[in-house]
């Protein structure tokens, strides 16, 4: 597909059908809007897709909203390419990331909202210790889950507190933009793929001419971002980005399967020097009006211990030493579930739902801890 067009501009005539849908999906909290053929236009509100009460939309009635917010450039390529992206912005209300796509000879749309207001990890309910990764000055910090876990909120989190305590130049990479941070203490430049830059390669490939401090890649997804990354980070340069996995020691596999085996050892050292911290994070189903989701957070910080068995090759290890390092602000899984249980965020069950080991976690959940279970501290 070629690269998004820029914004339609915001009007200031008669209130368009379509401007009615994306401020009705802003007031009720939806983080995205769907139309499609035979169903009444979808919100989804806090991970949940909801159906409008509204009559099952016509492909012409589709046709006649997207129309409003489309150029000739959008239709062109949508008649040629099957699908147009692009952003679009509602005076008052924001901005979204619009894709229009056709499906079984339909048109559909899909619509995420960019959001202004970035919340803080307290209102987020992440542990207090993911705090300490904004304080980092230099290296890699990863964070990781599937596709969904709300990795890209925590991270435009602890990117909002350098934005709002330091006097740095943050530059991000982006696909899509889903947070626009506005200049505080630090100056923040967004890049978008697709329509600032070609892919995160070619952003990454110039970066570092950008006179970068805080570097964000929305996602490492191959071996040359990969390693570019790990470069930025070795020449003094904080570095965030996203990968997915299901654990911290299952991250640092992730990685190297981006590599031959032959540059596994190579890749092994970079990652001794340069990583900081990973993060691995899931949501699970709350209890409470004012938090229906919260993260259950798993947090690696690059300790002696954990350096030498990234450069060992022990990965199997790692999460033993997670779970011992509590009192250095790690935490695991299971931990963490525990964590919200007490907290009265979520209940047992779903603890025991979301839990990659559920027969040790109802034994933490009795207050029986298990050999490695118990916070020390290891140097």
């Amino acid at each position: 597909m070629s690269a998004p067009q820029p914004a339609a501009p915001e009007g200031t005539g008669p209130v368009k059908e379509i401007d009615k849908l994306f401020t009705a999906a802003a007031k009720n909290g939806a983080s995205d809007l769907h139309l499609k053929v035979g169903s009444p236009p979808l919100f989804r509100i806090h991970g949940k897709v909801i159906r409008v009460k509204a009559n099952p939309l016509t492909n012409d009635q589709i046709k006649q909203l997207i129309s409003e917010m489309m150029s000739p450039n959008h239709e062109k390529e949508l008649a040629e390419r099957g699908a147009a992206d692009f952003a679009y912005g509602v005076r008052g209300i924001g901005r979204f990331r619009v894709n229009i796509f056709r499906q079984r000879g339909a048109i559909s749309m899909a619509a995420r909202r960019v959001q202004t207001d970035i919340p803080p990890p307290d209102k987020l309910n992440l542990p207090e210790a993911v705090k300490h990764i904004s304080a980092m000055e230099e290296g890699l910090v990863l964070v990781a889950g599937i596709t969904g876990s709300g990795k890209s909120t925590t991270l435009a989190s602890l990117i909002q507190i350098i934005n709002m305590t330091k006097p740095l130049h943050i530059v991000t990479l982006e696909d899509p933009i889903e947070y626009l941070y506005r200049d505080d203490k630090a100056f923040v430049n967004q890049r978008e793929i697709g329509i600032d830059v070609p892919s995160f390669p070619d952003g990454l490939r110039y970066i570092l001419r950008q006179d970068p401090d805080v570097i964000l890649v929305g996602e490492m997804r191959d071996a040359d971002t990969f390693e570019t990354a790990l470069m930025a980070a070795e020449t003094g340069h904080l570095v965030f980005g996203t990968i997915h996995a299901s654990s911290a020691a299952q991250t640092i596999g992730r990685i190297l399967d981006y590599f031959p085996a032959i540059r596994h050892g190579q890749i092994r050292q970079m990652l001794f020097f340069n990583l900081k911290a990973v993060m691995v994070q899931r949501l699970v189903r709350g209890v409470r009006q004012d938090a229906p989701i919260v993260p259950a957070v798993e947090i690696m910080f690059v300790n002696p211990m954990i350096r030498k068995l990234i450069e060992d090759g022990d990965d199997a290890k790692i999460s033993d030493v997670i779970r011992s390092s509590r009192q250095e602000g790690m935490q695991d899984i299971n931990q963490s579930l525990v964590d919200l249980v007490n907290q009265g965020l979520i209940t047992e069950q779903t603890a025991l739902e979301n839990s990659p080991n559920p027969e040790q976690l109802a034994m933490n959940l009795k207050g029986i801890s298990l050999g490695g279970d118990q916070g020390t501290i290891l140097h």
